[in-house]
């Protein structure tokens, strides 16, 4: 891990997603601040975990009502859960995907950013009818987190997909916004 000019993380991580591993230090963060990064952090590192990822493995980190935004990359999915649920299904396709790093992360107050680096081959089930071709992809993606009462209460993601889609050979225009 090492520390930016603005007190920001950067923190690789390893195989396993032993997240009992990364023991931080955290510069100018609150205690419920560093509450905030630890509960966004573990339910990315749940979220993108293929033996994981699932609606019931993230519900214990998300607050009742809570919002996922991300429209154009993840149309009709407007929770939480349902990210983790969709988002595993993207992981049976390439079933290696995994954190390579947590590129920026920071709070302020109620809210956690993390912009983080994530890898992948398609080496697992069909995309469509396009059988496992073993193209591994790499891709940036930014997460932004809101926390009410100790739980995740809303979550925007950015993310390019397009960059994914072309480097596994699979059909940009399943990218376009309909």
């Amino acid at each position: 891990m090492t520390i930016d000019s603005y007190g920001a993380e950067k923190i690789n991580i390893m195989s396993n997603y032993n997240f009992s591993k990364y023991l931080l230090i955290h510069m100018n963060y609150t205690q419920e601040e560093q509450k905030n990064i630890e509960l966004a952090k573990e339910y990315m590192l749940i979220a993108y975990d293929p033996k994981r990822a699932s609606a019931t493995a993230v519900v214990h980190l998300c607050a009742p009502g809570n919002k996922f935004i991300a429209p154009t990359t993840f149309p009709g999915v407007n929770t939480l859960e349902e990210y983790a649920d969709d988002h595993a299904k993207i992981m049976k396709q390439v079933n290696d995907l995994h954190i390579v790093s947590f590129d920026v992360l920071f709070a302020k107050e109620d809210r956690v950013c993390i912009r983080y680096t994530a890898e992948g081959s398609h080496s697992g089930e069909p995309h469509g009818n396009i059988k496992a071709t073993g193209l591994k992809a790499t891709w940036t993606a930014s997460a932004l987190f809101k926390v009410e009462n100790g739980k995740l209460a809303e979550f925007i993601k950015d993310w390019n997909k397009l960059s994914m889609w072309q480097q596994l050979g699979w059909p940009v225009e399943e990218c376009l916004t309909k």
